[in-house]
């Protein structure tokens, strides 16, 4: 499905989605959501697809939902929301994202759902619900503490004042703050050598930092150790080892499985 206001484009693995429209300072409409988990839906089916980058312009990320959209919804319609943050948050391909400007709302619950996340120093982010007469949404209700603590995460969320990239640092969910106007071939640097490392292992990897963090010590290492075991006799990881004691770069064909 493709949108007006939603850029899609895709190239040397990575698909950038891109939320363009300026006029109304990047607002997210319902059409826009669908369009946006049609692209993710493609990349997750394409195999040489290895990374997604979430990108806005290098002023501006999303001022969050379209709020004539939302009052136009009925009560009883589901949220095109609703589909987009079940594939981001069971995304099982490396997501990126480069946030400038403002990222309010969703702008900034949809991090919580990404792998890195590169913000520019001219950031603000903005999780203003209570303030609306809302509640969190997105999981961040649970996922903004776990990564922040809860007096943190209390502050952010209860008080739903602005807060700026160094903050949103020290929260835990932006890896690193850059002049904006490096903030794009940095966070697209980081996708590309995702891109570049075997999609097995980083799909593996992925899915066992994201089970239950209620598991002990004990079981995580029991489940790694399946997994590791597989990986290490699959052809991914023969090539790098040898490719390693022959000193010699990897075929990439013999790690992801395809040229590229």
């Amino acid at each position: 499905m493709s949108h007006p206001n939603i850029l899609v484009s895709d190239s040397d693995g990575i698909v950038s989605i891109e939320i363009s429209r300026r006029d109304k300072k990047n607002a997210i409409t319902g059409d826009m959501y669908r369009a946006m988990s049609a692209a993710l839906s493609r990349a997750r089916e394409q195999p040489h697809v290895r990374a997604v980058l979430l990108r806005g312009q290098d002023d501006l990320f999303t001022a969050g939902n379209d709020l004539t959209d939302f009052l136009q919804r009925k009560a009883n319609d589901p949220s095109a929301a609703i589909p987009f943050l079940h594939l981001l948050s069971a995304f099982e391909k490396p997501l990126v994202a480069a946030v400038a400007g403002n990222a309010v709302g969703i702008g900034t619950t949809l991090l919580l759902h990404c792998d890195l996340v590169y913000a520019a120093d001219n950031s603000k982010f903005q999780l203003p619900f209570v303030n609306l007469a809302l509640c969190p949404e997105a999981g961040s209700s649970l996922l903004l503490p776990r990564v922040a603590g809860h007096q943190r995460a209390a502050e952010l969320l209860l008080l739903g004042e602005p807060f700026d990239a160094a903050m949103a640092c020290a929260a835990g969910f932006v890896n690193r703050v850059v002049p904006a106007a490096a903030l794009m071939e940095t966070a697209m640097a980081a996708a590309r050598k995702l891109a570049a490392r075997p999609a097995q292992s980083l799909a593996v990897t992925k899915a066992l930092m994201k089970r239950p963090p209620e598991r002990s010590a004990r079981e995580a290492m029991d489940e790694e150790v399946v997994f590791f075991s597989d990986l290490v006799a699959a052809p991914a990881a023969k090539e790098i080892f040898a490719a390693f004691l022959e000193k010699r770069p990897p075929d990439p064909t013999k790690i992801h499985g395809h040229k590229t």
